[in-house]
């Protein structure tokens, strides 16, 4: 490298007589005070230093942030933090140094790769890239993990690998080059979690009694503690399964101790909504118990399917429904159990409107098993005028379910025709008439026969 120094200039004075002598050895000494001075500024000038740090490298610990206690079953997002306490253990401060871009404690293109080990769980994460890590930092990545459903209790140890590259060595050649020379790293830190003893439930045997649509029945079932926790204080309960037709009218049963392979049996009384259809549908079932830390807690939940029958129809068909306007008469219907559940005291009835009046509208039925057919007799009346056509009038059985319920069907339409007013001719017919007229003629005759011919 070239340093070139400028001098300044000077206006030189006019040279007056005698004085050149004294014009040259004065330009002189002013030359060499200012090179005296360049050289002085250089010398005092400090040396560009630059910094190099010995024997550091990364030192990476990790952790779980936040629980590492799971129960069987968990389905959860874990997050690991890893800390870079790495230090520089010496520093250089020297004249003609480059300083480093990378520092030796910094861990580089780090990776941390989550497995199983031999713990119950399963991870659904790929190796997280964390990036550099520098001294004093801490990165963290997420891994879901799935907990077996029977996860025996106890301790487990997680091995996380970390993968990273480190600056173990520089070499500065000149002034101006630096050499880095890297390390790879594959260590391996272990994450110990808990998997606490809880009660687990297995439910056999399910069955379902009088369980149809818009009815209460039971439904039964076996309750098993599969778990590896003894619970004590223990309730089996049931629950709606989100949009299920089938609601609980007793939600809970009493069972005590529950140790580990203990079972009851257990039955409830639950309600079927009128839009179910004839099929199976989810029941939620779980166990609330006293653990052994004095908590009370629910065990994981267990959905159960539970067979449920189609809801008491009828079908309506007219028998005897033909009324002439003006007139009282009994119509007759016949009604079938078309659904899938036995009605008991089931009873008929009929709507009259206008123009019909009924002082007899409800029909005892009795108890109808599934396609069972029974008629009913309805007394109704018409008004004189009205118009000669066929009306339709609702009808409705109501009847007990098994757990004496009353439940009222859907209606179903009547049809009843009504019929112009009967004339004298239609109620007696020609030779009811013909026979008045005889009757009638023969009265005549006899009266004018004994006015004329009986002796006064």
């Amino acid at each position: 490298m070239e340093y070139h120094t400028v001098l300044p200039s000077f206006s030189e004075p006019v040279p007056q007589p005698g004085a050149a002598f004294r014009g040259a050895s004065g330009r002189v000494i002013r030359t060499g005070v200012l090179v005296v001075l360049v050289l002085a500024c250089f010398m005092i000038a400090p040396a560009l230093a630059g910094t190099k740090y010995m024997a550091g490298s990364p030192e990476l610990t990790a952790h779980i942030t936040g629980t590492n206690e799971f129960s069987p079953g968990d389905d959860v997002n874990l997050v690991i933090a890893v800390d870079n306490t790495g230090l520089n253990q010496y520093k250089i401060v020297q004249s003609g140094l480059i300083d480093r871009a990378d520092q030796s404690n910094t861990a580089k293109q780090l990776t941390a790769t989550l497995s199983a080990g031999d713990a119950p769980i399963v991870v659904k994460a790929d190796p997280q890239v964390l990036g550099d890590l520098a001294a004093s930092s801490t990165a963290s990545g997420t891994y879901h993990i799935k907990v077996s459903q029977d996860a025996a209790s106890g301790t487990y140890e997680l091995p996380l690998v970390l993968n990273y590259t480190y600056m173990y060595q520089v070499e500065q050649t000149g002034t101006e080059v630096l050499q880095y020379q890297y390390k790879s790293v594959n260590q391996t830190v272990t994450l110990p979690i808990r998997i606490k003893p809880v009660v687990q439930i297995a439910v056999t045997n399910v069955s379902a009694q009088d369980l149809n649509a818009a009815n209460e029945g039971y439904v039964t079932f076996t309750v098993k503690n599969t778990g590896y926790e003894n619970g004590t204080n223990a309730a089996v309960r049931i629950a709606q399964n989100d949009a299920s037709p089938i609601t609980p009218s007793e939600g809970s049963m009493y069972v005590g101790n529950f140790p580990i392979g203990a079972t009851a049996d257990c039955r409830f009384r639950v309600a079927v909504s009128s839009n179910a259809q004839a099929k199976t549908y989810p029941l939620d079932v779980y166990v609330n118990y006293k653990n052994s830390e004095g908590d009370m807690v629910n065990s994981k939940t267990e959905t159960i399917g539970v067979p449920v029958g189609g809801k008491v129809a009828y079908n309506a068909t007219s028998v005897k429904t033909t009324v002439p306007s003006g007139a009282k008469s009994v119509i007759v219907v016949q009604y079938q159990n078309t659904g899938g559940a036995t009605a008991y005291n089931a009873q008929a009835r009929i709507s009259a409107v206008d123009p019909f009046t009924s002082n007899d509208d409800t029909a005892f039925l009795g108890t109808m098993a599934p396609g069972d057919v029974k008629q009913a007799s309805f007394e109704v009346s018409v008004d004189a005028g009205a118009t000669a056509k066929s009306y339709g009038l609702d009808s409705e059985v109501i009847y007990r379910d098994a757990l004496n319920n009353q439940v009222t069907t859907d209606p179903m339409k009547v049809t009843v025709t009504v019929t112009p007013a009967k004339s004298i001719v239609d109620v007696l017919g020609m030779p009811g008439i013909a026979a008045i007229v005889i009757i009638v003629l023969a009265a005549l005759g006899y009266f004018v026969y004994t006015r004329k011919f009986k002796p006064q």
